[in-house]
């Protein structure tokens, strides 16, 4: 998701609950996106939101993170190719 744009927190729920199968939790969604952030994958800024709401913090990808999110769908194409030759695709 972060590689088409910049999320906030809650609106990351949001995306991920459209999908049932992959719907998370504030305890697993935070603790990961602190994590990425620690390991230089994700940066952050926190902006003023609507009037009278507190500020949001937004997540991007940095180019490392960039570079691991191509390294990622590339193991994840050679599994899905992998998949496919063991079932006789």
């Amino acid at each position: 998701m972060l590689n088409k744009k910049v999320y906030y927190g809650y609106e990351i729920l949001q995306e991920l609950s459209k999908y049932p199968i992959i719907s998370s939790t504030e305890s697993t969604v935070y603790p990961l996106l602190r994590r990425l952030q620690k390991e230089n994958y994700l940066q952050s800024i926190w902006q003023e939101s609507a009037e009278g709401l507190p500020p949001r913090k937004y997540y991007s990808l940095t180019a490392e993170g960039q570079e691991y999110l191509e390294a990622m769908n590339k193991e994840w194409q050679n599994l899905l190719n992998v998949m496919s030759d063991l079932k006789g695709e």
